[in-house]
């Protein structure tokens, strides 16, 4: 199979869907690999180390669209790719349909196989190739957190480990899965004060257990929120609803009863986020105010350090590529039900319930298609 590996071309996304390592590996099970000028090079990988690799160097993205079957990004196509995207491709990426319905019915229109990295799941519910980014972002959550807070950039000048003396601030996570129990192990390092609240008493348990004691897990419901939010330094969205757009669980009204200066970062903004008040922003444009509180909502954290996130996630994607690219999406969807999950727009239909369900579109099961 001919796969095409692109160069991102979202606002500030540094990361590449394929290491050089990577490329090895596809070439070795007797695939053809084209990969686009520079493609690599922010995330720290030159041209002459794919082509070392045994990779095709490609000078413009249409050429790839032109030869290649499976095509790897990181990000979603954007509205300039839109046209390019043809019924013989299969679209390998994080996509997150749920909070794009043009890109949706851009998908369903061409008649391309769209598998979500998001989506795969394996069957103890885990999302492997989600995983390895919410652990960068989760750590990056109290990064910018703990940045943010400083008066320079409109916080309230709270340095969130305290000093001798002086008391630590409060940081409050507000999803218990990877994102979250990240964000606590690295606020809890800081010397923070955290709560982690999730629905979950089975995960509260466990978190209970590997947290340190300035960790404090609790059942999350809207009362509890409520209350803890006017106390918090910094508020992280860490919730995600597999495929679905993420649920609204901090509502303006509660915001109103935040500090001055608070910080709330809202890492579940790639699926429309979970505070009334998130919009999207980017690296180079973070944060912005509302109610007097500072929103960092950048919807590709991760490609924030390129170097750790590429390589982190070709790790987790590669052995799905290659069977992919071995088999055919259709063998592979047969054959792999982790990889039949990731399908969401397969020849015009959507086949994720959680993409269907946002936009009222009729949902037709994959396996009707196979």
């Amino acid at each position: 199979m001919i796969v095409g590996i692109l160069k991102e071309i979202k606002p500030e996304e540094h990361r590449v869907a394929m290491t050089p390592a990577g490329v090895e590996v596809m070439q070795q099970n007797g695939h053809r690999i084209l990969v686009e000028k520079n493609a690599g090079a922010d995330s720290g990988f030159a041209d002459s180390d794919y082509v070392g690799a045994g990779a095709e160097l490609v000078d413009t993205p249409q050429k790839i669209y032109d030869r290649a079957e499976l095509l790897m990004h990181v990000k979603e196509p954007l509205p300039t790719e839109y046209k390019r995207i043809k019924k013989k491709h299969i679209i390998f990426t994080f996509l997150h349909l749920a909070a794009a319905e043009k890109l949706t019915r851009t998908l369903i229109k061409s008649g391309s196989v769209s598998i979500a990295y998001e989506t795969i799941q394996a069957s103890d519910g885990t999302l492997p190739l989600l995983t390895p980014m919410s652990e960068v972002a989760g750590r990056m959550a109290v990064q910018q957190g703990a940045k943010f807070l400083e008066m320079f950039y409109g916080g309230q000048g709270v340095l969130l480990g305290g000093v001798p003396g002086v008391a630590p601030g409060t940081v409050l996570i507000i999803g218990g899965g990877v994102v979250g129990t990240q964000a606590a192990k690295t606020a809890c390092g800081l010397g923070a004060k955290v709560y982690v609240l999730d629905n979950r008493l089975q995960r509260l348990r466990y978190l209970s257990d590997i947290l340190p004691a300035n960790c404090i897990p609790l059942m999350s419901n809207p009362a509890t929120i409520r209350q803890l939010i006017k106390t918090a330094d910094v508020v992280i969205g860490a919730v995600l609803v597999t495929g679905a757009k993420a649920p609204r669980l901090v509502t303006r009204d509660m915001l109103k009863t935040m500090k001055k200066g608070a910080v709330i970062v809202d890492v579940a903004i790639d699926q429309g986020g979970c505070f009334e008040t998130s919009k999207p922003t980017t690296h180079k444009d973070p944060i912005y105010m509302v109610d007097g509180v500072v929103h960092y909502c950048v919807a590709n954290m991760p490609g924030g350090v390129a170097k750790t996130s590429t390589t982190a996630l070709t790790n987790a994607t590669l052995p799905y590529a290659v069977e992919i690219a071995n088999k055919g999406w259709r063998k592979a969807f047969m054959e792999n039900p982790e990889i039949k999950l990731g399908a969401n727009v397969v020849q015009g239909k959507i086949t994720c319930k959680g993409v269907a369900d946002a936009f009222g579109l009729e949902y037709v099961p994959i396996d009707s298609l196979l």
